[in-house]
């Protein structure tokens, strides 16, 4: 089931596009502050990726929020975002709430669920991505190309990403067997290891998508730090040989000069504390291609992980019961 939802990934992308073309929003001349984007896990994820790939447009802040809360300085000048594929995401459905007593305007993105309804009630714009999806981490295709459609139809980013997602979806079309390939052969090398994720600012949103779907598809643990911030704190903590540490370094083309030097430093210091080091070099035309490009393998060397391990990739057993848990109280 899983490995047909990542297959399917070039297709979503696809029809993400044809779906924000037709939306139908309403826009206004009126003078935003902020952006808040709500929404966690799978749905969640796409608001960070938006932020990596367009946030050098922005002249306002944006803000991923991933919690019950709202940060306090959200007020009638704020544009949100908010994300639950299911539309029943308690911490987002209590945010819509603050965001409500705030006389924030906001536009809901979700296939159905509590979030669709209130929508209608709130008056917010609602952007319906197609239902009956088993996964929310399968949706990431819908989720941050719908919510760059909000953004460009609100003026707050250009409308030329489509162009760049036309040809990424070619882009990844074409190179679907090499990308399975590297990430079989990627998966067996990080499997039955506690893997680590180095990534360049800026494309820390790819690190945390690696992250969820090893996770939760993988069923194993993982974590994740960016360059240069982890110069300051966390490369300190390389001093103990552990080969049960598998560590994956990221590589863009479109990296600070002096962070593609700090990476190859930080990578010979690491060598001395596990043999299971690996670079992946992005490949692509622009900032887009690169970033689907590594998503697109990390997704499968989540699953080809599942696989070695044995695992159902699509279970969430433990949320589940968390679930169950949390509704008894």
């Amino acid at each position: 089931m899983m490995d047909k939802l990542i297959a399917e990934f070039p297709q979503q992308l696809q029809e993400a596009l044809e779906i924000g073309n037709n939306l139908d929003l309403t826009t206004s001349n009126k003078k935003y502050n902020n952006i808040l984007a709500c929404g966690l896990g799978g749905s969640g994820i796409g608001a960070n990726l938006v932020r990596d790939l367009v946030g050098h447009q922005l002249t306002i802040p944006m803000i991923v929020n991933k919690n019950y809360f709202i940060p306090k300085f959200v007020d009638e000048n704020t544009f949100v975002l908010l994300n639950s594929y299911s539309g029943n995401t308690e911490e987002t459905l209590q945010a819509m709430d603050a965001v409500k007593s705030k006389n924030a305007r906001a536009t809901c993105i979700t296939s159905g669920g509590k979030l669709a309804q209130v929508a209608g009630e709130f008056n917010y714009d609602l952007v319906k991505m197609p239902a009956g999806k088993p996964s929310p981490r399968a949706c990431l295709g819908y989720s941050f190309i719908l919510q760059m459609f909000v953004l460009a139809k609100h003026n707050f980013i250009k409308n030329d990403f489509e162009e760049q997602i036309t040809a990424a979806i070619k882009f990844l079309e074409k190179n679907q067997s090499d990308i399975k390939i590297k990430a079989k052969k990627l998966a067996e090398q990080l499997c039955n290891k506690i893997t680590v994720l180095y990534t360049p600012d800026g494309y820390e949103s790819i690190a945390v998508r690696w992250r969820q779907q090893i996770n939760e598809n993988g069923k194993a643990l993982c974590w994740h730090h960016v360059i240069p911030e982890m110069n300051h704190n966390e490369l300190v903590g390389w001093t103990t040989k552990n080969d049960d540490l598998a560590v994956v370094f990221f590589d863009y083309d479109d990296v600070f000069e002096r962070t593609k030097i700090r990476k190859d430093i930080n990578k010979t210091v690491v060598e001395k504390y596990t043999k299971n080091v690996f670079e992946l070099k992005a490949i692509g035309e622009n900032k887009i291609e690169q970033s689907l490009y590594t998503i697109n393998i990390g997704d499968w060397v989540s699953y080809y992980i599942a696989e070695l391990r044995d695992v159902d990739a699509v279970e969430v057993n433990v949320i589940d019961f968390l679930k169950s848990e949390l509704a008894k109280h």
